[in-house]
This record gives structure tokens, sequence and C-alpha cells, in this order.
């Protein structure tokens, strides 16, 4: 039996129908995505509020309490000079913990204040010519007081054949700063030692290596994160925010860079950062732009 072929007319009709149908529904199909593209640049918007609100909150609250911690640093200094008159030995005790305790408040709101101006992109970068060697001279200096009077030697090695380096000194030896107050926290006796070294002509790699507790295996993971911090019961008589490490993360970022660790508990940990020896100019710019 054959098939009566269909009118032309016929069949013209019905593919003129079938593509007005597909249009119809790829219009509804734009449709569809346009609203989705609309929802998400709302959500965007609004958590793009939310982090900047949260930077002045972090910012504003930081800026509010450094007035009153300067105050109570300040009188803690002029009782314990006794401008005032003589303590007894349990009174300059009492004096020195509040003393303390004031010093570790006060750098927690500064850590504070650094991450709300990274989340807010106003860290400037000002990179420039430098020597290892005075890094390390201006380092040694800064935690002298600290350790004399603990069983922990702080090492520094000479920095022996390292070019000099071009970027801003003050994240770089802000990062070292936290990584050696960390490893003084945690380690009661034995060493602490810095060094750098090149791991080829375009990158310097320092170190911080303690011979403290140690941090277990599944901790790793999250050490760089916001506010982390290792359950330990020396980690529970030492005061801190759990942002240190994650600063010493962003400011390596923000130079090029990335950090790391290891560590063995029972043995001790070691914590890195690699950066350029010469932060590229786009780099600095691309900061200052964000400030």
């Amino acid at each position: 039996m054959t098939a009566t072929p269909e009118d032309p007319m016929e069949e013209l009709a019905r593919l003129r129908i079938e593509a007005a149908d597909m249009r119809a529904e790829l219009d509804e199909t734009n449709q569809g995505v346009l609203a989705l593209y609309a929802e998400l640049d709302v959500q965007a918007e609004q958590l793009r509020e939310a982090s900047e609100l949260k930077s002045r909150f972090l910012s504003y609250m930081s800026h509010e309490f450094r007035t009153p911690l300067g105050s109570i640093l300040s009188m803690t200094r002029l009782l314990d000079d006794e401008l005032d008159g003589p303590l007894s030995g349990e009174q300059h005790h009492q004096v020195q913990f509040i003393s303390t305790a004031a010093r570790e408040l006060a750098e927690m709101v500064d850590d504070l204040l650094d991450l709300a101006k990274i989340e807010a992109g106003r860290v400037t970068i000002s990179p420039g010519w430098f020597e290892m060697v005075d890094l390390f001279s201006a380092l040694r200096g800064m935690f002298r007081p600290i350790v004399e009077e603990r069983e922990v030697d702080l090492v520094f090695e000479e920095p022996v054949g390292m070019p000099s380096m071009y970027t801003d000194d003050k994240k770089v030896a802000q990062i070292l700063r936290n990584f050696i107050s960390n490893a003084l926290k945690f380690t009661t006796k034995g060493q602490v030692r810095i060094s750098a070294v090149c791991e080829d002509d375009k990158w310097a790699r320092f170190s911080v290596a303690d011979t403290g507790i140690g941090i277990p295996l599944e901790a790793h993971d999250r050490l760089f994160e916001d506010f982390a911090q290792v359950d330990s019961p020396l980690q529970r008589r030492v005061r801190g925010t759990g942002l240190g490490l994650a600063l010493c993360r962003r400011f390596a970022e923000l130079l090029g860079g990335k950090v790391g660790m290891s560590s063995e508990v029972g043995v001790g940990s070691t914590f890195w950062v690699c950066l350029p020896l010469q932060l590229q100019s786009d780099d600095a710019s691309e900061a200052d732009d964000d400030a």
C-alpha cells in the first residue's frame, strides 16, 4: 500500500507550528534563566552587604577596644614602676597578670582589625628592598625579652648567601612573628629555630621549627582557617583567637606566596612560608587598588 504524499502547504503549516512551539519553549527557558540570574545577583549583593557590615563591625569594635586597652597598659606600667609608692611582691605579681592579659587582648584586637581590613580589601602592600639579616636581627631583638626567662632557645640561623628581597618587609615580619609566637606558646622546653633558604632563583622559603607538643594529623587541614584552634590541655591554658595562622595565609597570598606546615605529636612542628624574592609590580598594584 503506497503512502499518500503530504500536501506541501500542510507540511509547511506543520513546520511553522513546530517552530512556534520551539520558540515559545526557548522564550520560557530564557525567562527562567534570567530570573535565576536576577536571584543570584540579589543573593550576591546580600552577601556583599553582610560581609561589608561584618568588616565594619570588626573594624569599629577593634578601634573602640584599643583606647581602654592602652589606658590599662599605661596604668600597669605606672604601678609596676612604683611611681605612686612601693608595691609588695604579690602586688607586682598581680600587676604583671593584668598587664599580660591586656597585651594578649590587644593582640587579639589587632588580629581582628587585620582580618577586617583584608576582607574589606583595604590592605596596602608597600614593597621595598631589604636584607634577610636585618629582618632576623629585628625579630631577634623583639623576642629576646620573652625567651630570657624560659627554658627555650630561640635560634636564628644566619641567612648565608641569601639575596636581597623586594616585597613588603612588614608583612613578612608579621607572618614570622605569628609563627614564632605560636611556636613559643606550645614549646615548654627545647628550641625554636628560624631559617631562610632560596628554593631557586625566584623563591625564598622561611621556616619556623620547634620542639613543642606537636599537632595531631587530623587537625592539619584546618589550621590555617579562621578561628581554628587545636584541642589540647596546653591550648586550653593559652589564650588566642585562632586568627594568627589564617592571617599568615592571607598575607602570604597578598605577597604572591603560600604557607604550609608539618608536625608530629610529641616531636614538634615546622611552619613555613614561601614567597617570591621579588614581588611583581602587578601584584602590588592590584593590592593597592583594593586598598
